[in-house]
């Protein structure tokens, strides 16, 4: 549960002393080490921090949410999990959610959602929910996204199940729907077919091979 102001002056003074010099500290260790645990432990640190609302206004003034943007190109999936997870938690607020929306973020988030680390996956369509606006609601529904959805609401991975159907019961059409379980069906068929026409194919090569 986020903290009133008057909470927050209580815990670090109205100026929030120390903090700015601190998470800057954080930004230039991670701009200038060569270390890859280094850099995974400092951009886990500064996720932690994107949590905390009073917080905000330094990682914006820090360029942050650019460092979190772009850490999730990256081919480490362990600085995938950090920056997905800085963003998940900056996002809930307004000015952050606006920046990431207009810095190409929901193309980036959702390249997370086919990652093979599950921490990713859960907090990228959870990011997307966040991210969920009149404006953006088209590109976060798009059809990829809805038939990736519908997959991962019949995953034997509770949490992502779960989590998954939130996101189609709660932002997703009937039609959207429809149109992917329809499309999955067709797929399943078609692989049905192809699966029986090489057992088929196989099964007359070997006739032949019986005969020859």
């Amino acid at each position: 549960m986020f903290s009133s102001k008057e909470q927050l002056e209580k815990r670090t003074g109205p100026y929030g002393i120390g903090r700015f010099s601190y998470l800057q500290s954080l930004v230039t260790e991670y701009q200038d080490t060569t270390s890859d645990e280094a850099k995974k432990e400092t951009l886990a640190n500064l996720a932690n921090f994107a949590y905390d609302p009073i917080n905000y206004e330094h990682l914006r003034k820090l360029n942050v949410l650019d460092l979190f943007l772009d850490a999730l190109e990256e081919a480490n999936e362990k600085f995938v999990e950090f920056a997905i997870g800085g963003i998940c938690n900056a996002c809930l607020d307004k000015q952050n959610k606006d920046y990431i929306l207009k810095n190409d973020g929901v193309r980036l988030v959702t390249r997370c959602i086919s990652s093979p680390n599950e921490d990713t996956v859960l907090s990228a369509i959870t990011t997307l929910m966040y991210l969920m606006t009149p404006t953006s609601k088209q590109e976060i529904t798009a059809f990829p996204i809805v038939e990736c959805m519908l997959r991962f609401s019949q995953s034997k991975n509770k949490k992502l199940s779960n989590l998954a159907q939130v996101f189609l019961e709660d932002y997703c059409s009937k039609e959207q729907i429809q149109e992917a379980r329809r499309v999955q069906q067709e797929l399943i068929k078609s692989s049905t077919l192809e699966n029986s026409q090489t057992t088929e194919a196989h099964k007359q090569a070997n006739e032949s091979l019986t005969f020859s």
